[in-house]
């Protein structure tokens, strides 16, 4: 029942005329995610068996009285491991961390969630501290992506578990973080869409803190529509999709996040954006050297390193020894770092940031790739050089979102036969209902061509 084809609205109304009940979707989900042979093992850390079950109860019970709280209301979702949940320790993918003092209360996003009525199922597997998009996690293993799964292909991260626990049927959607784009990656990697929102939009507070400057929480879904239902309760405010009366007007990729694409993701974009244009958008080609700022910021240091180290740094230290040392490296660069030089990085994302506006204005959106490769395997990532390499080819398209404080939207724009591939919308600051009725736009051009 939790599948491709039926949408959070679907499942609402199943509730509502007692077709369906919570406690039957609650079920399918933790069977496929304890199943010994799945990915469940794989995609949480934690699965929450007993609280599913009682809130899948308290929410037919609900239902039968006429009193449903949400449009999420005795749904399965899943959490990524950097959420506070009261009585647990957040270990954000830390195996070390498992004998931290357990969170006093839910984060905010929590707290939402289950006054919503939200069955949640467990917390999903991540990236240590999410500093990577690959989503490798040598404590609790890899989530791999539904495409060529035995192959080992990854599912992108650092939200890799929570991608795969909607792909897999294991929770309808999933709360997910994005420091340079660990929600988009991960969706486009495994088929589904995802919301990276303006940072402000979602409260933070109660989830680990990479980045103080580039941290945004936000929901994977299988449709624009689902991450639209879910948004509404992490922001409290749902935004007011759109239809601006007009072609949506888009600016093209420019060649810096075109550079080192494979074919299969050109092949992508370049049907979708046929496929736009023949529905009703007009496209508009971009400066050569458009985003280039982008680059130089990613050049000079990484706001992650520093800031993370800068609030963590004692705390890795101690437990470096039970780190994944290729994450416990980038993050000890930040120890030794030249004086001023988060005040450089400051200064050239303010210069990016005017350079967004000036490139975006009187546009909707810019469009392009939201990663540059289809996902690679597991075994090719073995290497120290080779896993840093493709990490930030495949955050470099991701991260001008975070770069800008800005918002984006990943979809699905895979041609039957083919690897996952995702395009995105990417609009400035506080363009949120714009960048979601675009996508939703765009979703049901791409779906009623496929």
């Amino acid at each position: 029942m939790i599948g491709a084809n039926i949408s959070i609205a679907a499942l609402g109304a199943g509730l509502r005329s007692g077709t369906i009940s919570s406690r039957a979707l609650v079920e399918e989900a933790l069977e496929k995610a304890l199943r010994p042979d799945g990915e469940g093992g794989r995609a949480f850390t934690r699965i929450h068996v007993d609280a599913a079950r009682q809130a899948a109860r308290q929410s037919d019970d609900r239902f039968a009285s006429g009193s449903a709280r949400s449009a999420l209301d005795g749904l399965p979702i899943s959490i990524k491991d950097l959420c506070d949940v009261s009585g647990e320790a957040t270990t954000a993918g830390a195996i070390a961390l498992s004998d931290a003092t357990p969170a006093a209360e839910d984060a905010p996003i929590v707290q939402r969630l289950r006054a919503a009525g939200a069955a949640i199922v467990g917390r999903t597997n991540m990236t240590e501290f999410a500093f990577s998009g690959l989503g490798l996690n040598p404590h609790y293993g890899n989530p791999r992506s539904p495409w060529r799964r035995a192959e080992g292909r990854i599912a992108g991260g650092s939200s890799s578990g929570a991608a795969v626990s909607v792909a897999d049927g294991m929770a309808v959607a999933a709360i997910g973080s994005d420091t340079g784009g660990s929600i988009r990656v991960p969706a486009a990697f495994c088929g589904l869409v995802g919301f990276k929102p303006t940072a402000a939009r979602v409260p933070r507070d109660g989830c680990f803190e990479l980045s103080a400057t580039l941290d945004s929480l936000g929901p994977l879904a299988r449709s624009v529509a689902d991450c639209h239902a879910v948004d509404a309760i992490l922001a409290d405010a749902p935004l007011p999709l759109q239809t601006p009366g007009r072609r949506w007007r888009l600016g093209l990729a420019p060649a810096y996040l075109l550079d080192g694409c494979d074919a299969t993701v050109l092949a992508a974009y370049e049907h979708a954006l046929t496929l736009l244009e023949q529905a009703g958008a007009d496209l508009f080609p971009l400066p050569k050297d458009a985003l280039q700022l982008a680059g130089q910021l990613t050049a000079t240091g990484s706001f992650a390193t520093l800031e993370g180290w800068g609030r963590h740094g004692d705390m890795l230290m101690r437990i470096a020894d039970r780190m994944d040392p290729r994450v416990y490296v980038r993050f000890e660069k930040g120890r030794d770092a030249a004086p001023g030089l988060l005040a450089e990085l400051r200064g050239i994302r303010s210069a990016l940031i005017d350079h967004f506006a000036m490139l975006t204005d009187g546009l909707d959106a810019i469009v392009g790739p939201t990663v540059a490769i289809v996902p690679p395997r597991e075994a090719d990532l073995e290497d120290y050089e080779a896993y840093c390499r493709t990490n930030g080819l495949i955050l470099r398209n991701t991260a001008v979102a975070n770069f800008i404080d800005g918002c984006a939207v990943t979809i699905p724009a895979t041609r039957p036969g083919y690897a996952p591939v995702g395009i995105s919308f990417t609009g400035a600051h506080g363009r949120d209902a714009t960048i979601l009725s675009l996508a939703g736009w765009a979703e049901a051009m791409l779906a009623g061509a496929a």
